[in-house]
């Protein structure tokens, strides 16, 4: 057990580990930070901001030299990287997790051996492995094997006569070609788990995206109880799987007939789940500090049902911050800004929150909101009616 008054490193400065540290901070931990940049979202919460590149293995050594325990707040961390640091402190989770992660094509082999439920797909290495998919499963996504996120490095294919087209967009680099599935909608499960085994897991959250990218996301799920079940044994037994030491996210597919195919896995905070911070007794922030430090984790039971909307760069036209009292108008709703330099469109740069008596209330009151700041969002799908509670 790593005590209050330690100190936790973490691989990443971004707004998940600026949050972090926030938790952290507030339970007595010193807080130390690695970054490539000097002026990360965390450094102005952080004891000490190391700014190096994720794969710089001194650097990350000096980050763990410093502390009890490494975690991390993006999985695009050079696995050397944790492994040098796992020779002075314990790094949670793992460089094995990472390397799992971090490359989808792996990842999906683990999920396929494992025995988890996947949508059909196909990896990629050349135009021709395109244009095959293409042929076989018609309509596709082709998402690169390493990096990208927020819809980044991910082309939509409708006949194989693109396929060129997308392989030049992903810099002729090897992928993955998932089967456009006819989805009713899309949720997400964390879990928490400690060295010693004990495992919590939240309530699942429902997640709307446009533009391939959160818009907004509800806790817990509006659905009904056999497909929140479903979706938090698939959790447990991935992170039981892993061994998984820390934080897990794993994003689900509700497709229109009610199966649940593995979409993503993200070893570390995720943004579908902060509302936590308002919804349940433990946010996702303060469970990540609680399980890589061995302490009991937190009840995550819902409090309230909580909802949250993005807020991305394009509302900061011209430079000119938005008008937050109109935002702020209703008195429970909250406002979360990441301080991030330099608003540009399509970057996360903070979200609104809010409570109610239910999860589709608070989300009524958050979208309107962001309305009144120019932020839009589409309503719950059509398509999720049927999956609604009964």
């Amino acid at each position: 057990m790593i005590p209050p008054g330690k100190t936790i490193g973490i691989f990443g400065g971004g707004q998940l580990g600026r949050m972090t540290a926030l938790a952290a901070r507030s339970m007595g931990y010193r807080v130390h930070v690695l970054d490539p940049d000097a002026s990360c979202a965390a450094s102005p919460v952080s004891d000490r901001c190391i700014t190096a590149r994720f794969d710089d293995a001194d650097a990350a050594r000096e980050l763990a030299r410093n502390s009890d325990v490494v975690t991390l707040e993006i999985e695009q961390i050079a696995t050397s990287s944790i492994e040098a640091a796992a020779a002075y402190a314990p790094t949670r989770p793992g460089s094995h997790i990472v390397g799992i992660v971090q490359d989808r094509d792996r990842q999906k082999q683990w999920l396929r051996q494992n025995g988890f439920p996947l949508g059909p797909h196909r990896s990629v290495h050349s135009v021709d492995d395109i244009a095959v998919a293409a042929r076989e499963f018609g309509d596709i996504f082709v998402k690169a094997c390493r990096g990208g996120y927020d819809g980044r490095s991910q082309v939509r294919v409708s006949a194989p006569l693109e396929a060129p087209g997308a392989w030049r967009a992903l810099g002729e680099r090897p992928a993955v070609a998932e089967q456009a599935l006819a989805l009713a909608g899309e949720l997400s499960v964390m879990v928490a788990r400690r060295p010693d085994g004990h495992m919590s897991v939240f309530p699942p959250a429902l997640n709307h995206h446009e533009r391939q990218v959160l818009a907004w996301s509800v806790t817990p799920a509006p659905l009904r109880a056999d497909i929140l079940t479903r979706a938090e044994a698939l959790g447990r037994d991935i992170a039981e799987k892993l061994e998984l030491e820390g934080l897990i996210a794993v994003e689900l597919f509700l497709t229109s007939a009610g199966a649940l195919f593995v979409n993503e896995l993200a070893p570390r905070p995720h943004n579908s789940f902060h509302a936590t911070e308002r919804a349940c007794a433990t946010s996702q922030f303060e469970q990540l500090t609680r399980a890589v430090c061995d302490l009991p984790l937190g009840d995550v039971n819902i409090v309230r049902p909580a909802a949250i909307v993005n807020l991305f760069g394009d509302l900061w036209r011209d430079g000119v911050e938005p008008d937050f009292e109109d935002a702020l108008d209703d008195p429970i709703v909250r406002l979360h800004l990441y301080g991030k330099p330099g608003a540009r469109p399509g970057r996360k740069m903070g979200h609104l929150s809010a409570i109610g008596d239910s999860a589709l209330d608070a989300l009524s009151i958050a979208r309107r909101a962001a309305e009144r700041i120019g932020a839009a969002t589409e309503d719950v799908p059509e398509t999720l009616r049927s999956f609604a509670p009964r």
